[in-house]
């Protein structure tokens, strides 16, 4: 790995021959060894598992393996991020070897794969396997790093789901949005807080079409309505609730996203620029074709 011996002596001494205690109500115990684990909230822990990530992968030949996917003339086959790995492969077999190439180099340095936790997503239909009796169970959707990954890679339901959770904060903020002791500017600054983070966490990367913009907007004049305690019979328009309240007090996902293009064609030996502009090998299919992230960018500039 080519980390220093005095880097991996001074490591070894802080945690050689430590001993620890338990604390209860009724005293605490005696003193005993510590085998293995760093102390509660210690910053080793992150950097030494990415040291344990990196010697894994390595040790299994990922970067050299033929299995994965061509992105910009680079061969793809695995993500890491923290205790998070992705592996991706064209099919089945090349999925499969990867897998047991990960999970052998593992069990070498004390670590197990989890099955429960370990999920399969597929652009096609396929088979789940076993691995030592327990089956991988393969899925249509599943939650990977807060954001909702689908096997038709339409963002459509993340967009519903993060909606769906700014509602659920909305509501959980009932007793201070209606208080009458709370300035409408302090409302406004818990909304920008609170709740836009929550619904607007990933935007940037979303693939926003026509219908997903109107149940954005339709969501931001909801909770207007709400700061405001406007009812829905209340026959006042749109445009009234919006110039009530000022205009900072909007999602601003499109801000957001072009900001994020200009930061990405600044850039000039990224990988992450050809993955979002879709430099990807192969071409696309017949009739009508879906919305790419780019062409997202190229109507948010018309509106512009």
């Amino acid at each position: 790995m080519g980390i220093p011996d005095h880097l991996t002596c001074l490591l070894r001494n802080l945690y050689a021959d430590q001993e620890a205690l338990v604390r209860t109500g009724h005293g605490t115990t005696d003193w005993f060894q510590i085998g293995k684990g760093v102390h509660q909230g210690c910053i080793l822990s992150l950097c030494l598992f990415n040291l344990y990530a990196e010697y894994i992968t390595r040790n299994a030949g990922l970067d050299e393996a033929q299995a994965g996917i061509k992105i910009a003339g680079r061969n793809l086959n695995n993500l890491r991020y923290a205790d998070n790995i992705t592996l991706m492969a064209e099919s089945k077999e090349e999925l499969k070897s990867l897998l047991m190439k990960v999970k052998e180099e593992s069990e070498k340095v004390g670590l197990k794969l989890n099955i429960q936790k370990t999920k399969i997503v597929a652009s096609g239909p396929i088979t789940s396997w076993q691995i030592d009796g327990e089956t991988v169970e393969t899925v249509a959707d599943f939650i990977f790093l807060g954001s909702k990954i689908t096997e038709d890679d339409d963002y459509s339901h993340e967009i519903k789901r993060r909606l769906f959770l700014g509602r659920k904060f909305m509501s959980n903020l009932d007793s201070i949005l209606k208080s009458r002791d709370i300035t409408l500017p302090t409302k406004v600054c818990l909304l920008k807080a609170m709740v836009f983070p929550v619904v607007m966490y990933e935007c940037k990367s979303w693939t926003v079409k026509k219908a997903e913009h109107q149940i954005i907007d339709a969501f931001e004049l909801w909770c207007r309505r709400r700061f405001l305690r406007v009812p829905r019979t209340a026959r006042r328009s749109n445009q009234s609730i919006r110039k009530e309240i000022s205009p900072e007090c909007s999602l601003e996902g499109l801000k957001l996203k072009l900001q994020y293009f200009v930061h990405l064609m600044r850039r000039t030996d990224s990988f992450e620029k050809p993955l979002m502009l879709g430099e990807i090998e192969g071409g696309r299919r017949r009739g009508l074709q879906r919305m790419r992230w780019l062409d997202g960018i190229t109507t948010s500039m018309s509106w512009v």
